[in-house]
């Protein structure tokens, strides 16, 4: 736990603007998974917070279906009659908002007898009434652990890497993890960019054959967008109007870039025995300017 152990801060993460965003730590000395790998134990502040946000919406998620299923139980209508099936539908809402461990609900069973009459007929005073079967009626009793509650709230904001990685740094493998969402988003255009879809192929080498073909145009698309950063980067140009309305981008991606370049056509127009004549489009500022900044200004010269 959190606090039975040492944190050394490593890191501040910070917004294009300099506001902190987060702040990370981690657990010293460092361990070792059962296997015999890198096994390092870092808190994040946000992540901390969120725990805590996560946790308390759950608990106010259970109370509010608890307090839902205690009126049903007092409907005069009410459905529950067995007190398995009461049981079961709490167990449910706990289960369900993942709160079984902290909170603790105890269900009560009241009995009302019923009477009836004796005979038929308009009561009076010498009605005689016996006793029928009784009312069964159930009702919720709910509390929360708070010291489990507060056991709990010591694990926030924790989270373990392991790694047989050894070459790289606390705060360097940290880094590293924390660009796998940009790694994921990479492939998420598989479906966008590429609307890859299942194929009707014979064999599977040439569905691997076929993502291999898509995989090379990644790593395209990635080059181009590191390669127009950093030159940007050098020449200090804070961004591109490629957005509508001529927005400025200041991290231009792929498909920005190749929707620019989009309605670019170049034709060939052999007529007879003369020499072929070229047609091509006529290039706009901005489109030369971002050939310039890949390197590629006499890729469209006629």
């Amino acid at each position: 736990m959190r606090g039975h152990v040492d944190w050394r801060p490593i890191h501040d993460k910070r917004d294009d603007d300099g506001q902190l965003l987060d702040q990370f730590s981690i657990c010293e000395p460092a361990g070792q998974s059962a296997e015999g790998y890198r096994l390092i134990w870092y808190h994040s502040r946000r992540k901390a917070e969120l725990d805590a946000e996560a946790r308390l919406a759950r608990l106010e998620r259970a109370v509010q279906r608890l307090d839902a299923l205690r009126q049903k139980l007092g409907s005069p209508r009410t459905r529950y009659r067995l007190k398995a099936k009461v049981v079961d539908a709490v167990e449910a809402i706990l289960q369900e908002s993942n709160v079984e461990a902290w909170v603790t609900v105890e269900v009560t069973e009241r009995r009302t007898p019923k009477f009836r009459q004796e005979k038929r007929g308009r009561p009076g005073k010498e009605t005689k009434y016996v006793k029928a079967e009784e009312d069964v009626r159930f009702d919720l009793t709910h509390q929360v652990d708070l010291e489990r509650l507060t056991e709990e709230a010591t694990c926030d904001g924790i989270f373990p890497l392991i790694t047989n990685e050894r070459s790289l740094s606390e705060l360097q493998l940290l880094l590293a993890y924390k660009q796998q969402p940009a790694i994921e988003r990479r492939f998420e255009q598989m479906k966008t960019d590429f609307v890859v879809a299942p194929v009707y192929l014979k064999e599977a080498s040439r569905i691997q054959a076929l993502l291999c073909v898509y995989f090379f145009v990644l790593l395209v698309e990635a080059l181009l967008e590191r390669e127009l950063r950093r030159a940007m980067a050098a020449k200090q140009i804070e961004g591109l109007p490629l957005y509508p309305e001529g927005r400025a981008c200041r991290r231009p991606t792929a498909r920005k870039v190749i929707d620019l370049f989009e309605d670019v056509q170049r034709h060939t127009l052999v007529s007879g025995k003369g020499p072929p004549l070229e047609f091509a489009t006529e290039l706009t500022r901005l489109q030369r300017k971002i050939l310039r900044l890949l390197g590629m200004a006499d890729a469209f010269q006629r």
